[in-house]
């Protein structure tokens, strides 16, 4: 009877029932083995790559079974949350192409029949399954004072903790509802705890869609199910949530694993079935030490998802390469098939590794090289274009002025090729890598014994260049004046007589190379000169002579 009266108490003006709130979401109807999904970001800084790893499992898995996938914003911790993160979440899921067949807009409207999407919206549900877990004697009003640090920590545990160190009951667990009373009349704030049966000595078995049978000590800690402020914590609204939006599988990162005692606690408390948990494996680095770390925004700035749209990764780049994460598999499905959309590729639960996978800048960077190798070059002169309007707006303006250019520039060694270039992995380094097409060079990569013949070679270039009309003509008057001015234009006759000739015509072509961009290596000359036109090289033939 006093349960009761400590709900009302505590709850006076709590009068929606959970039977009520039940109705209000009916079952889904589900074919055989579509799975029911949700993204669940906390808007409390930029998205970290491990939130967005759980989001792309997620949408994997609702995609391959035809199921459903939700997004949910759990912002119910105000001292953290910031204003500018909702935003961001939403930006970068949008850019990455993770869509949601449920959500809440930007500006407020739900999509889909089972919100309100996000938790801050939710109060009034967490409020009445709490006042009926009081009620039922499953929990209780707290008003311990928040621990200050850890001193205050020790001394609360000295007369927290019964009899053993297994088991962490609270002392206002078992308060009459005199007492409560007392503590309302004084104005005091409370929380609302769970009334956990475990004494901690016990071990809980349970099902990882990904790691299979799992072990873990149970729960016995009266966990908070409301804070003073209100609001539930992760725990007790994911139960809620999850149960009432019809949740099948759940991904989450495995920090969580040692929590599922306690949440399966929970859902057994409030009488709901549990849900499936898919605890997917943290990305890792390898730190100074040579050992593996969970990968950190602090540490790591391809931590933050922004990190990608700032260097200019295309966006299949970043999600080929979780793919490959998530599932070796990917690897050898790519190969076998490198023309192919990556989302042809297919994978279940039983799929996904359960090993922690490393995260390896340089894979990624193979990866985006073979797939911005198989664009198009209007595909890539137009995302380098969009690249620069938000990153670079000065080069943005110079792309567009010569448009003509620029495209022709990005088709070059791409199209019409068995082996296109793949020496570009991203746009952010394309100005860079093609900087002798914004002006002459200023250094030059020839070793200083090469100088002499360089500059004679050049001056004789330069004196009967005519701009070739193909690549064919340009090598053959290459060759013709390579020939007259003592160069070997038979590479065997060259390798077996090297002190007979000044070098060979892969050197003379090095000369010009070197004379129009400043560097040994390039992609075809001909076209790099067939871009800069006839006056432009000339002049660099005359002025770049090193």
């Amino acid at each position: 009877m006093d349960n009761k009266k400590i709900a009302d108490l505590i709850f006076p003006n709590v009068t929606l029932k959970p039977e009520d709130i039940l109705a209000r979401y009916p079952k889904r109807q589900l074919k055989e083995g579509q799975v029911v999904t949700r993204f669940a970001p906390s808007p409390t800084g930029l998205m970290h790559i491990g939130n967005f790893f759980q989001a792309f499992i997620s949408y994997n898995l609702a995609k391959n079974t035809d199921g459903i996938l939700f997004l949910r914003i759990e912002d119910t911790d105000n001292k953290r949350e910031l204003k500018e993160a909702k935003e961001v979440i939403y930006t970068i899921l949008k850019r990455f192409n993770i869509t949601f067949d449920e959500y809440q807009t930007l500006d407020g409207k739900d999509i889909g029949n089972y919100g309100p999407y996000v938790q801050s919206q939710r109060v009034e549900i967490y409020k009445a399954f709490a006042k009926r877990l009081v009620e039922e004697g499953k929990a209780f009003p707290c008003f311990c004072k928040k621990t200050e640090g850890k001193e205050d920590v020790l001394e609360q545990r000295k007369t927290k903790f019964a009899e053993d160190d297994e088991k962490e009951y609270d002392p206002c667990r078992d308060l009459s509802y005199e007492e409560v009373k007392r503590h309302i009349d004084n104005g005091e704030s409370f929380a609302i705890r769970l009334k956990t049966k475990n004494s901690g000595s016990e071990r809980i078995k349970f099902y990882d869609l990904i790691k299979g049978e799992l072990e873990a000590k149970a729960n016995a800690k009266d966990f908070v199910l409301l804070k003073s402020d209100g609001l539930p914590p992760y725990a007790f609204a994911h139960a809620i949530d999850d149960t009432l939006m019809g949740t099948t599988v759940a991904v989450r990162g495995e920090e969580y694993i040692s929590s599922t005692p306690a949440h399966l606690e929970l859902f057994e408390a409030l009488g709901f079935e549990p849900i499936k948990y898919c605890h997917n494996p943290l990305i890792c680095k390898l730190g100074e030490n040579g050992n593996r770390r969970k990968i950190s925004k602090r540490k790591d700035p391809e931590a933050n998802m922004m990190y990608y749209f700032e260097q200019g990764y295309p966006i299949d780049s970043v999600l080929e390469y979780l793919l490959n994460m998530i599932n070796s598999g990917f690897e050898i499905w790519r190969k076998n098939n490198p023309d192919k959309p990556w989302q042809e590729f297919k994978f279940g639960l039983s799929d996904i590794t359960a090993v922690a996978p490393m995260f390896d800048l340089a894979k990624l960077n193979d990866i985006s090289k073979n797939v911005i190798a198989r664009m198009s070059g209007e595909e890539l002169y137009k995302a380098w274009l969009d690249y620069a309007k938000e990153y670079d707006k000065p080069l943005a303006e110079i792309l567009e002025k010569d448009s003509e250019k620029f495209i022709k520039l990005c088709k070059m060694d791409r199209e019409n090729t068995p082996k296109p270039r793949k020496d570009i992995y991203n746009y952010a380094m394309m100005k860079e890598n093609f900087d002798y097409i914004f002006s002459m060079p200023e250094r030059f990569e020839l070793d200083e014994q090469d100088k002499d013949k360089a500059n004679e070679f050049l001056s004789e270039y330069l004196r009967t260049f005519k701009m070739p009309t193909s690549n064919e003509e340009w090598f053959e008057n290459v060759k013709l004046l390579a020939g007259k001015l003592g160069y070997a234009t038979d590479n065997k006759l060259y390798k077996n007589q090297p002190e007979k000739y000044k070098g060979n015509t892969a050197k003379v072509c090095e000369f010009i190379r070197v004379a129009i961009t400043g560097r040994k290596s390039s992609p075809t000359l001909f076209t790099i000169m067939d871009i800069l036109g006839e006056t432009e090289v000339k002049a660099r033939l005359a002025h770049n002579q090193p």
